[in-house]
């Protein structure tokens, strides 16, 4: 028998076959039960305003408190545009991209599911206003913080600041 045919016909001795009807079956059954569970990526956008500060929003949606402007990337989207996008949907404000700081990725990191998280540093001009999913946007230091930080963006922001003081970008 061919390499071909063996490939497209099952095996002619009975052990063989019996093998094969299995291992057909298994296939088959794993193919319409399993489903892929893959994290889901999203972007966040640390947005310096003219050196007065950086942009964080109130969310409007659970788990509620602040966080850095961010959310999903839509299907055939790129990174760099979904940035753009959610800054200017929750902050109305347009932003110049100056680079991708890091990558978080711990599965904990939202409550909701497991994301993977592109951030961005991006420059602006003018004052935040909150819209879409962000009930506010506000200017912030490092002196002055607000109260909570959701997911894990007190860890994102001090990776920022030391990196802003130092060059040293986070360690895996």
């Amino acid at each position: 028998m061919s390499l071909a045919s063996y490939q497209t016909a099952p095996p002619r001795d009975k052990c063989n076959f019996y093998s094969y009807l299995a291992l057909r079956r298994k296939s088959r059954k794993d193919q319409s039960v399993t489903k892929f569970k893959n994290p889901l990526p999203t972007v966040d956008i640390i947005i310096e305003v003219e050196y007065r500060g950086i942009v964080l929003i109130e969310r409007k949606n659970p788990p509620h408190g602040w966080a850095l402007p961010g959310g999903f990337v839509d299907y055939g989207e790129s990174l760099e545009r979904a940035a753009c996008r959610e800054a200017l949907e929750e902050t109305s404000l347009e932003v110049e991209l100056i680079e991708q700081f890091y990558t978080y990725s711990d599965p904990r990191r939202d409550p909701r599911h497991h994301t993977i998280a592109a951030v961005f540093i991006a420059r602006a001009s003018g004052d935040p206003r909150g819209a879409d999913d962000a009930e506010r946007a506000r200017l912030f230091t490092k002196e002055n913080l607000p109260s909570p930080l959701v997911f894990d963006h007190a860890r994102i922001l001090r990776d920022y600041f030391r990196y802003k003081e130092t060059g040293e970008r986070p360690k895996i």
